[in-house]
Parts: C-alpha cells; structure tokens; sequence
C-alpha cells in the first residue's frame, strides 16, 4: 500500500508524539491520505508523484489511434457504399426501359398498359442476353462449378378469377399459384418458342412477376487506395407489381451485394504492403485498448476496496453509515464508459483486421462497433475537463437535471406517442409524410423543432373535407401544444439545473460526510439522513466532487 507522508517545513516529523499515536490516529492518518490521493487529479498526482500519469497518457495515446483508424476505415467503407449504389444506378438504366434517372416514390417505373408490361417485360430479357456487349464496367454472368446461373422468372396470379366490372361482379379464388420458369441467353429463339403460353398474362388473375439472375463485378476502384479490391456478387430482383390491381403495375429493382474474397488475383504496386501496415497499426490499436481497459478495471478494484475500508471505519469510529451519495463518490462511472468504449474498439478492430485480410466482408457491423466506440471515446474526454471549475458545468448541468429531463420525457412521450397513432390512422392516407408509423413520428419530431410546417399544412390533399379540418385541428394543437408548452418546460428544467450549479459555484456546495472527513472537519450529523443532500437540487451528484474537491497542499509526496 502506497501511503501518503507529509512533510513539515522540510522535515519529517519524527518524535515522542509519532510514537506515542494510538493504532486507531495511525489507520485514520493513512485512510485520509489514501482517499485525498484517490479524488486527485492527474495533475495533483503529479505533483504528490513526481511520475506521469500513464493511465491518462494512454487514454490521449488512444484518442489519437481510434480516431484515425476511423478515418482511415471510414474512406475505405465511402468507396463500398459508392460502389454498391452506383452498381444499382447501372442495373436500373441497362435492365428497366424509358427509367428516367431517377425513382418515383419507392418505385423505378409505372407502367400503364398491356403492351408495355409486355414490352418492358421482354426488354429485361434482352438487356441480360446482351449484358457483355452493354455494360462499361466489369460485370459478367455469374457462375457456379463452370455452369452459368440462370435468369428465373416467376409469375404469381389467383388460381381461379373471372372478373366483370361492368356486372359488378366477380368470381375469385383467393389461393394463389406459382409458375417459374428459367432463362437460357445463349438460346433466345428456341427459348421463346417454347414458352410462348407463359407470357400470354391475364392481367386480372395477375398478382406480380419477378425476375431474379445473379452478376458478378470487382471493386476495381479501390486499388487507387492501396486496397485489394474485393469480388462481389449482386443478386438482382425485378418486380412488376400489380398487387393493387388499379391499372398500374410498379417496377421495383432491389439489389443485395454480397462482397467476397478474390480467389485468383495478382496485383503490383503497393496495395499488398500498405495492406500488412494497417494490419499492424490495428494490431497495436488493440494493444492500446487493452491497456486502457485492464488500468481502469484496476481502477474500479481500488475504488472497491477503498470503498469498504471507508464505510468500515465509520461505522466502527463513528456508528455512522456511508450515505449513498457518498459512496457513489467511489463508483466512477466514466471508467466503465471507458471499459464499454475499449471493448467496442477491440471487437471493431478485430472485424477490420479480418476485413483487411478480406476474410469478413461485414463492414456495417465494424463501422457500428468503431463509430459507437469513437464517440464513447471523445465523450470520455469531458472527464479531464471536469477537473477544472469553469469547465465542468455542462456536466454538472447535464448530470443535475437528467432525473427530472427523463421523468418529463416519459409523460411527454405519452402524449407524443398518442398523436402519432391518430395522425396515422387518420391522415396516412392523405398525406405522405403520414404513411408509417415511423415516418409519422419522424415528421412529428420535425415540426417540434420547426422544420418544414408550412409543407406539412400545404401537401395534404383537401379532396375529403372532414379529413382536412380534423388535419388542421391536429397540427395546430400539436404544434402548439410541443413548442410552445413542452419544448418550453424542457428548457426551463435545464436552466433550472443550470443556475442551481452556478448558484453553487458561487457560494460554495454544501458539504457531504466525506468531505468533511477529507477537510478534517469531524462534527457528523447524527444519523444517515442528517448526512445526504438533496438529490433533486442536483447537491448530492458524484460530479460535484470535482468542484467541492479541496486542494492538495504541494508538500505531500507519495512513497512506498
């Protein structure tokens, strides 16, 4: 155990008086040293070591490695992305005909009459027999064992319909059937021939078509980066919808890209070396995280363990219980965001690294895990400025006034979430940004912080009038409502909490048994409740320990 010594005047105080000290002076003595060295701060540490806090060396040490590591990915996964949706771009102008460049709504193109179903329909057809002599990039038939993957079409249509609109009638049987068929390119005119009676459609019975065939392409772009480039395999499905039977059949292309290791290349240049040193550097960037996560995991077991010693003591010397805030003083909360942040870091490196050596190709799961690991990391670093008073207020704001912010939320939420059940069951028709669930909240949320209102209010369609009042009476309750009632009460909860922190950095904070203890002040309130703060003024928050916090005296060091 490391004890804290201090030194009078030069000189260690050495005589009758340190001989004649009780048992029970000496085990206060080291327990008040230890807890004043435990809440300094790495500077105070410092000073009282006279050695480099390593623990804060290595947390700026892996700032730096963890953010240009995801910045180093981050240009990697832009050239992935850019990939993919510029491949699909590709497919829609080479397989579906008149798409303009640009979709409408979900869909590619609307069709409107039998004869281009028809037209459009053999079009795909064509385009895929002559794909080697169309497209400009390096995209080919896919293959398996030598044998080269067929186009499948599927057709799916009623069992039984007969439809007279005219009569008002209508005869259906609601099961549905299910014809495939297989596409052969190298023999078209055969081909045709034979299956002229699957493209003779009634349209009534007709539900929807689908096309699926399978490409192949190189990420060639990535060499400009020094990266292998990756295989991928694009599985392509061409839907002519007629589920609504209203006249208009919808084409939707959906594309999967699956990205794979190339199994014959050969490449020359840099590519391969540049490969090996990102290898190593997310080598060592685990190393850096594994040394964080081990030194504040220690950290936490002598917080532990000081802990015990602490509430030991007090109720042995003063039969007074370590109130909770007190002991929350000892629970750091920042070192298992550092603990979460390491471990994330490392899994996402370990994702990486197998994505360098292209054996994964997930690069949304490591770009989950090194994004949500950056940011745990440049949250971590409002710790160390906590240590200074005029820039520990937003954390002190933040940590004060979360109680009341979360309770408020929850019944605030109540009253959002019914909103937006009513302005989907009843505008979704009318109104695209009313369509989903989703969508509804996320308009919702957009008009609380006043964006886009007056689209909002003009894009509903005014065809039912009843709809149209009850769409005004709605919006201007809500807008009205969020903005000007609970978008004001949140704000005021928080400037609430934040001249309560002011007030108290003014005037002082109101003192905790612990810190009477570390001032040597030993007049203890009776009783545990004597002792606590008031948690809902925010002077019972661990976080004001950073402020209430007496200074260290530059004559005490540190010895073994």
């Amino acid at each position: 155990m490391e004890l804290l010594v201090q030194y009078h005047d030069g000189s260690e105080s050495v005589g009758p008086l340190g001989s004649t000290m009780s048992q029970g002076i000496i085990k206060e003595e080291i327990l008040l040293d230890d807890l004043k060295y435990y809440f300094m701060s790495p500077c105070e540490k410092y000073r009282a070591r006279r050695q480099l806090p390593w623990k804060l060396g290595v947390q700026i040490l892996k700032i730096v490695m963890i953010t240009s590591q995801l910045i180093l990915f981050g240009l990697n996964n832009q050239l992935v992305v850019s990939y993919k949706e510029e491949n699909a771009m590709t497919f829609k102008n080479l397989f579906l005909k008149d798409y303009s460049g640009v979709d409408e709504e979900d869909y590619s193109v609307a069709l409107y009459s039998q004869q281009a179903v028809y037209d459009s329909l053999f079009y795909v057809l064509d385009q895929y027999r002559q794909l080697g002599r169309l497209s400009v990039g390096p995209i080919s038939y896919a293959e398996e064992d030598g044998k080269l993957l067929p186009l499948v079409i599927c057709k799916e249509y009623y069992k039984r319909g007969n439809v007279e609109p005219s009569d008002d009638a209508y005869d259906i049987d609601a099961q549905l059937e299910k014809v495939c068929m297989t596409h052969d390119p190298t023999n078209v005119s055969q081909w045709k021939a034979e299956n002229v009676s699957f493209f003779n459609l009634e349209f009534y019975r007709l539900v929807d078509i689908k096309i699926t065939f399978q490409l192949k392409g190189i990420n060639l772009q990535t060499v400009r980066s020094h990266e292998l480039p990756d295989c991928y395999v694009f599985f392509v499905t061409i839907t002519f919808d007629n589920q609504c039977h209203s006249g208009k059949i919808k084409i939707f292309l959906d594309i999967d890209a699956l990205s794979s290791a190339c199994k014959n290349w050969m490449i020359s240049g840099t590519a391969q070396k540049n490969t090996h040193y990102l290898l190593v550097f997310d080598g060592f960037v685990i190393l850096v995280c594994l040394t964080s996560a081990v030194l504040c995991t220690r950290s936490i077991v002598l917080a532990v363990k000081l802990l015990q010693r602490f509430s030991r003591f007090f109720r042995e010397n003063y039969n007074h219980k370590v109130c909770e805030t007190d002991q929350k003083e000892f629970l750091n909360g920042w070192y298992v965001l550092v603990i979460v942040s390491d471990a994330m870091a490392i899994v996402g490196s370990i994702l990486k690294m197998e994505i360098q050596a292209k054996s994964l190709t997930s690069y949304d799961v490591c770009s989950i895990f090194l994004g949500t690991s950056t940011l745990m990391v440049w949250v971590g670093v409002i710790r160390y400025l906590g240590y200074f008073q005029k820039y520990n207020v937003l954390i002190l704001t933040m940590k004060t006034a979360f109680p009341k912010v979360i309770r408020f939320c929850c019944c605030a939420g109540m009253i959002y979430m019914g909103y937006t059940f009513c302005g989907w069951i009843v505008l979704g028709p009318y109104h695209e940004k009313f369509e989903g669930l989703s969508r509804v909240a996320e308009s919702l949320f957009s008009l609380v912080n006043g964006d886009d209102m007056y689209t909002t209010f003009a894009q509903l369609k005014d065809k039912n009038s009843l709809v149209w009042l009850f769409s005004r009476v709605y919006l201007y309750s809500f807008i009205s409502l969020f903005i000007y009632m609970v978008l004001s009460l949140f704000i005021a909860l928080i400037t609430d909490a934040y001249d309560t922190i002011k007030n108290y950095q003014k005037n002082g904070f109101p003192m905790t048994d612990l810190q009477r203890f570390l001032r040597e002040q030993k007049d203890f309130p009776p009783g545990e409740e004597g002792s606590e703060m008031d948690t809902e003024t925010g002077m019972g928050h661990p976080a004001l320990c950073c402020c209430r916090r007496a200074p260290s005296n530059d004559d005490i060091i540190l010895i073994s």
